[in-house]
């Protein structure tokens, strides 16, 4: 398992980071608070088992912590598939396309419409309180996902992860792991409130085109969409998507 050195490669979470960060969780409960309440009986009606999944992921300077989300998957999901298709599209520096975007059996009903709004992860809330978590950030990285990185790479890990970030609204799934990673690493560089705000407010276009996107690949035929996305259904080298 890799390791650094924690206080080479972290740097403290700014007044004004975590400020905002809090500011704007109390500013959208009342909002916040039914929406999660209602993909939870969504979760609930469709699917058995518990509604939360935890999952342990990798944060700044490297230290493990225990992340939430809505779960998505059928109960006894493995991550082998995931694993391997991480590993194609890091080798074969392809764009780091979804699983689900090629039809992933684990996914539960309606949990491609939850991943691809982002509610999903609105447990994450919980990080962000905690402070493992930010509002913007870097995406927090799945352990087997660490130990690709190269240690020039370590620097994505220098501050906090977040539930939206620079690589998010610059492309995502349209971007290699290597420019994922170089856009990471220039958000820590350049971190700032104004960057933040930029962030948050190309966010919500993004997932709206996300969602659209999502519906737009729903309705190809199945013929189509195996010429049009070899790489998400394994015929071609493929990579990465979030459990």
């Amino acid at each position: 398992m890799k390791t650094f050195n924690h206080t080479i490669f972290s740097s403290p979470t700014p007044r004004w980071k975590r400020g905002l960060d809090v500011g704007l969780i109390l500013l959208a409960l009342p909002l916040l608070i039914p929406v999660a309440l209602a993909t939870a009986a969504i979760i609930r009606l469709v699917s058995k088992g518990p509604v939360l999944f935890k999952q342990e992921r990798v944060g700044r300077g490297g230290k493990k912590f225990l992340c939430f989300k809505f779960r998505t998957m059928v109960i006894g999901s493995n991550s082998v598939s995931h694993e391997g298709h991480l590993r194609r599209l890091i080798e074969s520096n392809a764009p780091m396309t979804k699983m689900d975007t090629g039809g992933d059996k684990r996914i539960i009903p309606l949990g491609v419409f939850l991943r691809a709004t982002g509610l999903d992860e609105l447990p994450q809330l919980i990080n962000v309180f905690r402070g493992d978590m930010s509002i913007v950030g870097p995406r927090p990285c799945l352990p087997y996902e660490f130990q690709y990185y190269h240690q020039e790479q370590y620097e994505r890990f220098s501050v906090v992860p977040g539930l939206t970030g620079l690589w998010q609204v610059s492309g995502k799934n349209k971007t290699t792991f290597k420019e994922m990673i170089q856009l990471d690493i220039d958000y820590s560089r350049r971190r700032s409130l104004g960057l933040d705000l930029e962030i948050i407010f190309k966010t919500v276009p993004v997932l709206l085109a996300q969602v659209k996107d999502t519906q737009d690949k729903k309705a190809e035929p199945n013929a189509i969409r195996l010429e049009k996305q070899p790489i998400e259904e394994g015929i071609l080298p493929a990579r990465v998507a979030n459990h």
